[in-house]
C-alpha cells in the first residue's frame, strides 16, 4: 500500500503534531508500506528531500506568520499532481494549509484525516480567523473518508463545530514508546522540581507556574523546557518576581535527556485552554511522575484524582499552590497508556477498511 502523510512540520522540529506522524509513518515503513512524507519548511534551512529512519521526507516552502497556517504553493500544487497515485493521503492538523491542500487534491486516493483539533486560535488573531477559515476547512471533512479523532473530546467538539457524519470517525490515541521508560531512575537531589514541556505559548499557562513559584518553599524549582513566541514575556515575569535563580529553560533535548528530566521531576503541569490529546501528560505519567492539569479541553479526561489531578480555569493561584503543595512527589499507580506499536496497528487495520471499502 502507498501512503502519504501530509503535515505542517516534520522532525526535526518537535511537537505533538510532528511527533505523531514521525512515529506512525516510521512503523509503517516496518511494515511494508509505502511511504512519503510531505510537509513544508518555513525556515528554509532543512534539505527538500531526505530519509529520515527510514522514511521519505519531501518539504516545500512555505510562508508561515507566527509559525501558523503554513502556506505553501509548491505541496499544493505537488498534491494536485501526484495525489492519486497514493493509495491513501493521510491529512494530520486541521489548523494548517497542508490538510486542505490534500482536500482540494483527493483524486483516486481515499483521504484520512487525523485534525488535531482545538476549536480556536491560540492567539487573538487566530481565533478571529478560526470562524471565517471554517467555511473553507469544512472541505476537509467532506473529503475525508475516514477521521481519526485522538480524544473523545475532539470528537464532541468536531460533531459541535462541523455536520460530520459519525460513522467517519474513530477515536485513536496518541501513544509512547513504552519500552523507553522502563529503566528510567529518579536523580536524588535536595530540592523539589516542576516540570513544564512544551510549546512557550500563552495558551499553553507557563506564566501560573511562574506565578505560583513565590509561593511554595524555597526549594521548589521550575524547569521549563520548549520554546516558542512567548518566552521573552516569561522572562520578563521572572525578572520582575526575582526568582531568577529558581527557574530553569531547557531546548532542543536529546531524547534521553528529555526522558531523564521527566523522571526527575516531583510533578508535572500543563494549564493549558486547549489541547487535542495532552502527550506530555503522558510521558509524565510513564515516567511515573504524578501531573497536574487545567480541566479544560482533553486534559480533564486525563484527571483520575491518583496519578493526575485537576485545576479549574480560570487558574487561582491560591488553589494551584495549594494543590502542588498536596501532590508533589506522590507515587504514580497503574495507568494505562497506549504504546505507539498500538496506536500503528489500529491505523493499519483503518486503512484496509478505508480501502477495501467500495
Amino acid at each position: 500500500m502507498k501512503v502519504a502523510l501530509t503535515c505542517s512540520r516534520y522532525f526535526p522540529h518537535i511537537g505533538g503534531v510532528e511527533t505523531h506522524v514521525q512515529e506512525l509513518s516510521e512503523r509503517l515503513v516496518k511494515k511494508g508500506f509505502e511511504v512519503d512524507v510531505l510537509t513544508t519548511d518555513f525556515t528554509g534551512e532543512l534539505p527538500k528531500e531526505e530519509i529520515i529512519n527510514g522514511v521519505p521526507v519531501k518539504r516545500f516552502k512555505s510562508f508561515a506568520p507566527g509559525e501558523a497556517y503554513y502556506f505553501s504553493r509548491g505541496l499544493s500544487k505537488y498534491l494536485r499532481k501526484v495525489s492519486g497515485e497514493f493509495d491513501i493521503v493521510h491529512a494530520h492538523s486541521y489548523h494548517a494549509f497542508p490538510s486542505l491542500y490534500a482536500a482540494r487534491a483527493k483524486d483516486r486516493n481515499k483521504l484520512v484525516l487525523t485534525p488535531h483539533y482545538h476549536g480556536t486560535g491560540h492567539t487573538p488573531l487566530r481565533a478571529l480567523l478560526i470562524r471565517p477559515y471554517r467555511l473553507i476547512g469544512k472541505r476537509i471533512f467532506k473529503e475525508a473518508d475516514k477521521i481519526i479523532c485522538v480524544s473523545n473530546h475532539e470528537k464532541n467538539l468536531l460533531f459541535q463545530h462541523f455536520r460530520i457524519d459519525e460513522e467517519k470517525t474513530v477515536v485513536i490515541p496518541n501513544g509512547l514508546n513504552l519500552a523507553e521508560f522502563k529503566d528510567l531512575k529518579k536523580m536524588k537531589k535536595n530540592f523539589k522540581i516542576i516540570l513544564y514541556v512544551g510549546r512557550l505559548e500563552k495558551y499553553k499557562g507557563v506564566h501560573h507556574l511562574i506565578g505560583v513559584l513565590p509561593r511554595l518553599s524555597h526549594d521548589v524549582r521550575l524547569r521549563i523546557i520548549g520554546k516558542g513566541s512567548y518566552k521573552d514575556n516569561l522572562v520578563r515575569l521572572i525578572r520582575k518576581l526575582g526568582i531568577e535563580d529558581r527557574v530553569e529553560f531547557y531546548q532542543d533535548l536529546t531524547r534521553h535527556e528529555l526522558l531523564q528530566k521527566y523522571a526527575d521531576a516531583d510533578v508535572f503541569v500543563l494549564l493549558s485552554k486547549h489541547e487535542a490529546f495532552g502527550i506530555s501528560v503522558a510521558e509524565a505519567l510513564a515516567s511515573k511522575t504524578p501531573c497536574i492539569v487545567a480541566k479544560t479541553s482533553a486534559l480533564a479526561e486525563w484527571v483520575d484524582n491518583q496519578n493526575c489531578f485537576g485545576v479549574d480555569y480560570p487558574v487561582e493561584i491560591k488553589t494551584l499552590a495549594s494543590l502542588i503543595g498536596d501532590v508533589i512527589g506522590k507515587k504514580v499507580k497503574q495507568v494505562k497508556l497506549w504504546d505507539w506499536d498500538e496506536v500503528a496497528a489500529k491505523t493499519v487495520e483503518l486503512y484496509n477498511d478505508v480501502t477495501s471499502a467500495k
